[in-house]
């Protein structure tokens, strides 16, 4: 819950190990997906980001960082509509 919501803000997706190993055909494609979105998106954008790694803590050296955001949410919503459509099915 809040602890992988803050993770996730700083980019440190350790956790995630382990889902995707639980569940690697539903996971991996869900994000490589998502994760190729926006990273096109950030390129065609001209996106720039002078800090490697840090997630919401390297937003003042970002150039375009609205268009980055765009980018971003783009990515997240199509990993996780994928990972919805992929997901098991809940029988009772």
């Amino acid at each position: 819950g809040p602890l992988n919501f803050i993770m996730g803000l700083t980019f440190i997706t350790e956790q995630s190990v382990l889902v995707s190993a639980s569940y690697p055909f539903r996971v991996l494609p869900s994000c490589m997906i998502g994760s190729a979105l926006s990273g096109a998106l950030s390129m065609a954008f001209g996106c720039t980001r002078m800090g490697p790694h840090g997630g919401i803590f390297v937003f003042p050296v970002v150039d375009h960082a609205l268009f980055y955001l765009a980018a971003l949410a783009a990515g997240t919503a199509a990993g996780a509509l994928l990972l919805g459509i992929l997901k098991k099915k809940v029988t009772e």
